[in-house]
């Protein structure tokens, strides 16, 4: 029997900077932050103030009003991303088996805005929502986007903070080299810029709280990164068996070739300082690929702006990639968009494709002083976008948990 194989045929989004794909990867390339001072409820007794907002972003450009309040935000966002994906597709679910075609998609948090809603109406009245529970729920997403289409086949959430994305990706992958789906809609996505969510992260003391200067305070790799900032976003991705998405004459972005996925079992919020959990994920999905590490071209690293992360990550980087380490380029989509937690590995995988498809390299904007620690002489594509063949790429996703994912992709 031969081997399966996976490939990308659709896209969507929701960011801060923008909510389609096309608007997203330029202002990626112009190198536009998508930080601001937070707008949708009173931060002014808060350390920190700021975030990344999806501002525009209405449910109801994409389905019916009532049904939309029938869900909390972030699934919202997800079914957003996952219609145009399945759009930019091109997929006709009427003419497809529909036990064949699959929902999975991740997220860190899910319903934290419905849980917080429904407490102070609880504490004032004494009663909750009858739509409580279906809205808070982690799976809400991929049950809501399959009743969308009436998709039949494997439906499931993951949730593995940081990296839930990627490995929603991940599985998918699996599930259709596994002959299981010819068609997953993943990706991922996260609404937790809330006000407990981010009083939870002031109180963990992870966030950068450059509250003056919100839009440079996002600074993966510089040394004078002081945190992360949190933002909410959804990443939707349509992957398919290859001969299916050629008999049906798909546009193709890229084809999925590897998946690494292991767990640091260290600590519940700090990576290994040498990054060997990473290091394991990484080279998982290259003997997965069969590729050499020379053949990669550009890492989509996790890079939050966090002291611990970033030196792991580049330890990390440099462990397997050796000598070639200081070839190939490195970059950070959070510079720009700030960290959507479990979203994050959805809309940095489709600024990978984006990459691929156009032959350029976004920067890693606020990068003005490389952290010795972080290795200056590394490639980080500082500040300014760049013109560059990828053939291969690489997208990691590292998760409090200790959750390590990496995603493999080449052109087609």
């Amino acid at each position: 029997m031969n081997k399966r194989r996976v490939v990308i045929t659709g896209l969507g989004c929701v960011t801060p900077l923008a909510e389609t794909v096309e608007e997203f990867f330029a202002a990626l390339c112009e190198g536009k932050s998508g930080i601001s001072p937070i707008e949708r409820f009173d931060a002014s007794g808060y350390p920190v103030r700021f975030g990344g907002e999806c501002k525009d972003f209405n449910i109801s450009k994409y389905v019916d009003h009532r049904e939309g309040k029938r869900m909390d935000r972030f699934c919202q966002m997800a079914v957003a991303s996952s219609i145009q994906a399945v759009d930019d597709s091109g997929i006709d679910f009427s003419k497809e088996d529909l036990d064949r075609m699959a929902v999975i998609i991740g997220t860190g948090i899910g319903g934290i805005k419905e849980i917080e809603e429904q407490h102070i109406r609880l504490l004032k009245s004494g009663k909750v929502s009858p739509f409580c529970v279906p809205k808070l729920m982690a799976n809400a997403a991929s049950g809501t986007v399959a009743m969308h289409y009436g998709l039949r086949g494997p439906n499931f959430c993951v949730v593995t903070a940081c990296a839930s994305a990627s490995h929603a990706i991940g599985e998918a992958f699996y599930n259709i080299l596994n002959d299981r789906s010819d068609l997953v809609v993943t990706g991922g996505s996260e609404a937790a810029l809330t006000p407990i969510g981010l009083a939870s992260f002031c109180a963990l003391k992870s966030l950068s709280t450059r509250n003056d200067d919100p839009q440079r305070a996002s600074r993966p790799f510089d040394i004078d990164r002081n945190g992360f900032i949190l933002s909410e976003a959804a990443g939707g991705v349509i992957i398919e068996e290859y001969e299916h998405a050629k008999k049906r004459g798909a546009k193709i972005y890229a084809e999925l070739l590897g998946y690494g996925a292991t767990c640091d079992g260290h600590h519940i919020t700090a990576p290994l300082p040498d990054g060997a959990g990473a290091v394991k994920a990484m080279k998982l999905a290259l003997k997965q690929s069969g590729l050499t590490p020379e053949k990669i071209d550009y890492i989509n690293a996790h890079g939050t702006s966090t002291q611990l992360n970033d030196v792991a990550e580049t330890t990390a980087i440099k462990t397997v990639m050796g000598d070639h380490a200081y070839k190939l380029a490195i970059n950070s989509t959070k510079s720009m968009t700030g960290h959507s937690l479990g979203a994050s590995g959805g809309i940095e995988l489709i600024a990978v494709c984006k990459s691929m498809e156009n032959s350029v390299l976004h920067p890693t904007i606020n990068l003005e002083n490389i952290d010795p620690a972080c290795d200056d002489k590394l490639d980080f594509v500082p500040n300014q976008a760049r013109q560059a063949k990828v053939n291969y790429a690489m997208s990691n996703s590292l998760g409090f948990g200790g959750h390590n994912c990496s995603l493999l992709v080449g052109k087609v």
